[in-house]
């Protein structure tokens, strides 16, 4: 177990690899980023024919698109797992997030909900069950769903693609270390958001996603994760890193020292307090 791990109270890894410091009262609040519904068709057809299911996107997510583009009611693709006969891991218990696997898909003139759900979970299985990543998850002593898991994390977590390998050595070393993954990614999927602030309050709802109060993996994946994400979970490069920080875009920061990360948060802080006088000044 790690002994000289700072208080929970004080530092929490957060959404697109942002820290907010709890202790000093300091709130950190995401950047929203709106992904549109992707679909492609003609003028003259009542429908798209395809359908683009973005990296990260949750099941939710997935589920209200599918009724969109098959223009059915609202609820109606979820209702539709119970007939669906996804072929899903055990672990999953019959859960498909993290297996909806992104990428573009026909919408055949009498395809279902069922059927498209299908096919997107056999989608995954190709790309997940095969060589390399069914070696390489083995290869790290865990079994595919736990790679996508962690995926999912990366693909929440990392603020740009280069940072993903990164963001997966952060979660294996505090693995490896018995220390908390404390991701506020967790938190908002817990609470079923994406951006809103994560308060004091938040990291001790009882949730077995509360990456703060529990140790270990969520219980499932907490989104969708993109190839790269997943190849990062099995294969991230060598480093010690425990904490990381976006202090601006495209400068993201990983550290194992503490101190060193609280001087990257109070640049982070600093930068933000400035943008919202700005922000205040120009409204």
């Amino acid at each position: 177990m790690q002994k000289n791990t700072p208080p929970r109270s004080t530092i929490r890894l957060t959404r697109r690899g942002r820290i907010a410091l709890v202790a000093t009262g300091a709130v950190v609040v995401g950047t929203a980023v709106a992904v549109p519904l992707l679909t492609l068709g003609t003028e003259e057809e009542s429908r798209p024919t395809t359908l683009a299911i973005p990296e990260g996107w949750r099941a939710s997510q997935v589920y209200a698109a599918v009724d969109k583009a098959l223009a059915l009611p609202a609820g109606s693709t979820k209702k539709s797992l119970d007939k669906a006969a996804l072929k899903l891991p055990n672990d999953a218990e019959g859960n498909p997030e993290g297996y909806l696997f992104p990428a573009t898909y026909p919408l055949e003139e009498k395809v279902t909900p069922d059927k498209l759900l299908a096919l997107m979970v056999d989608t995954a299985n190709e790309k997940f069950n095969g060589a390399p990543i069914a070696a390489g998850a083995q290869r790290n002593a865990m079994n595919v769903y736990q790679a996508v898991t962690i995926a999912s994390i990366v693909q929440a977590e990392a603020a740009t693609r280069a940072d993903m390998g990164k963001v997966a050595r952060v979660i294996f070393n505090r693995l490896e270390r018995g220390m908390p993954l404390q991701m506020d990614s967790t938190i908002n999927y817990a609470l079923n958001r994406s951006t809103l602030r994560t308060t004091e309050g938040d990291t001790r709802i009882e949730s077995p996603y509360n990456s703060y109060q529990r140790m270990g993996l969520p219980p499932t994946p907490i989104a969708n994760p993109g190839e790269e994400a997943v190849r990062a979970a099995i294969n991230p490069p060598p480093g010690n890193w425990l904490y990381f920080v976006t202090v601006r875009p495209g400068d993201t920061r990983f550290t194992a020292d503490y101190q060193e990360h609280q001087r990257n948060v109070a640049e982070f802080n600093a930068q933000a307090k400035k943008k919202e006088t700005g922000a205040k000044a120009a409204g």
